[in-house]
């Protein structure tokens, strides 16, 4: 839920109650509160590890390069038939 908030995980720890502050809701809590205010439901559809998200982001990236070199590929046959 953190991560769909754009919240960055090494700064969790500032937020988070460390007894010192019992004004501060507890962490989870806190994410909790956030994540329904801006989206409107208490938990995410579809929870991904963050193994698969980083797995899923590969493939993205590889399969957009791919795409890329195609492209490219097509571009500079295209200039040598016109040429």
């Amino acid at each position: 839920m953190a991560r769909e908030l754009g919240l960055n995980p090494k700064r969790l720890g500032k937020l988070d109650n460390h007894r010192q502050e019992p004004w501060k809701v507890p962490l989870p809590e806190f994410i909790e509160r956030l994540y329904l205010k801006r989206f409107g439901k208490r938990r995410p559809d579809v929870v991904v590890s963050i193994e698969a998200r980083a797995r899923m982001e590969e493939d993205r990236k590889a399969w957009k390069g791919e795409l890329r070199r195609r492209r490219a590929g097509k571009m500079s046959r295209a200039k040598a038939n016109a040429g």
